[in-house]
This record gives structure tokens, sequence and C-alpha cells, in this order.
């Protein structure tokens, strides 16, 4: 079964309640999606494999590592995008492919409208950004995809994550480990009335993380 590891780092939890607060600007927001991100890279990239080398410093030759792992990043288009460079601040070599899924209003369900993987994976390691695990659809469909790519070690980073969709991304993809900010209560249910909120947001989450980043609410 996946591993799901809900980080319990001081500054992630600082952090998530900023960008939970409805009046964080689209600038802190995308500051803090960014620095969370390096957080969580750092606990999910532990187990990458090394090589030993040598290297020269000024004074005498000194025993080292190096990276014997490709990292290739999928955000998940477009809210994934804003995760993009945290990793990148850690791992600069990193690669980088989209792919876009949008979430059917009315059925939940995945589609999926963009992919731009190479013919076959150049990289070791794949890491699927997304900053909401809701209902877990486009998180299952991405690896659906990178599956049948040919990727054969796959993470999830996530800021928030409702328990439904924990619950659907690892009995789908059980060898994919789940890293998380914060795992919150539960799934909006359907609306009963109007001005309730849509079905599928998570509770108390921190509304939708696409709009908030670029502005679009």
């Amino acid at each position: 079964m996946a591993k799901v590891h809900v980080s319990t780092h001081p500054l992630i939890q600082h952090k998530v309640t900023i960008l939970r607060e409805k009046d964080t600007d689209s600038l802190q927001f995308r500051n803090l999606i960014r620095e969370i991100t390096i957080l969580l890279a750092y606990e999910a990239t532990m187990d990458l494999e090394l090589k030993p080398i040598k290297v020269q410093t000024p004074l005498a030759e000194a025993e080292g590592f190096e990276l014997q792992e490709r990292i290739g990043l999928v955000p998940i288009l477009r809210a994934g995008l804003g995760m993009v460079n945290g990793i990148w601040e850690l791992v600069p070599q990193a690669e980088v492919w989209h792919i876009g899924l949008y979430r059917d209003e009315h059925t939940l369900k995945p589609v999926e409208y963009y992919n731009k993987l190479p013919v076959a994976p150049t990289v070791q390691v794949v890491l699927v950004l997304d900053p909401m695990l809701a209902t877990g659809g486009s998180a299952i469909a991405t690896v659906d995809i990178l599956k049948r790519w040919g990727a054969n070690r796959i993470k999830y980073l996530g800021i928030i994550g409702a328990p439904e969709g924990v619950k659907a991304l690892s009995e789908a993809h059980p060898d994919v480990d789940i890293y998380l900010s914060c795992l919150d209560k539960h799934l909006t249910p359907e609306p009963e009335k109007p001005g309730d909120p849509p079905k599928g947001f998570i509770v108390p989450g921190l509304g939708d993380a696409g709009d908030r980043q670029f502005g679009t609410a």
C-alpha cells in the first residue's frame, strides 16, 4: 500500500496557515506555494540514490556524492505550475513535462486536454505536482498516463489532501507514495441550495489553488 507522509515540520504548518487565510493575496500565495514545496521536496527526496565521487578542495581531495537518479517534474495544469520553481531551486537539472487535466464540474471526473511527454522516459524518478488532492481523479489519471509512458518510480506531492482523495489514489496506485503538508477533514457534498460550495472541494481547504495563484478568483 502507498505510504502517506503528512509533514509535521513547524515551518510547513506555519506557512500553510497563512496560505489558507482568505485575505492572502496572489503574490504572497504564490510565494508560499513555492516555499512549502521546497520543504516538501526535501522530505520526498530523502531516498534518492547517490554514487560516491571524489572532488578536489583547495586543500585536499575529498570524498563526496553525486545524485545517481534523474528527476522529472510533472505539474498538473494549471495549479501545479506554482510548485515547479521551488523544486528547481533544489534540483535545477530536473526535467519538467506538462499534463493538462481539468475536473468536470458535474461528474468530477478528470478530462485530459494536454500532454507533452517525450516518446520514452528519460528519468528514474517522477514527482507529480498538484497543490490539492481532493477526489484524487486528476492524480490517478496522471499516474495512469505516466505508467503507460513507462515511468517506474512515481511520487505525488501536494499541499492539502482530503481523506477521500488519499484513499482513492492509494487504492488505484499502491506503489505511489503521497507527500502532503496537511490532511484535511472531508470534501464538500452535493450542494443543497444556491450559494452552497460546489461539490468536491476540500474542507477546510484553501479554496481554488489555481485561481488564488493566478489572481482569477
